[in-house]
């Protein structure tokens, strides 16, 4: 079974979680949105992103934005 969608948007996960920065997770966005949509990470409404908490966390534990602007 699958988790339900727990939706954030970049300011709200920002605050919620510290670690993360508003400017990281949109550069995040920027350069990985297409990747992070498909893992069902994020969802777009328009201009708006809203983050799937539990999706996001989990791909940022596999490693999945180790490197985003596709340097070494």
């Amino acid at each position: 079974m699958q988790d339900l969608p727990e939706y954030l948007t970049v300011k709200q996960f920002a605050e919620t979680y510290p670690a993360f920065t508003a400017g990281g997770l949109r550069s995040a966005i920027f350069w990985k949105g297409d990747e992070l949509e498909n893992a069902g990470a994020i969802a777009r409404l328009g201009r708006r992103v809203l983050i799937n908490t539990p999706v996001f966390l989990r791909l940022v534990q596999a490693g999945g934005l180790r490197s985003v602007r596709g340097a070494a």
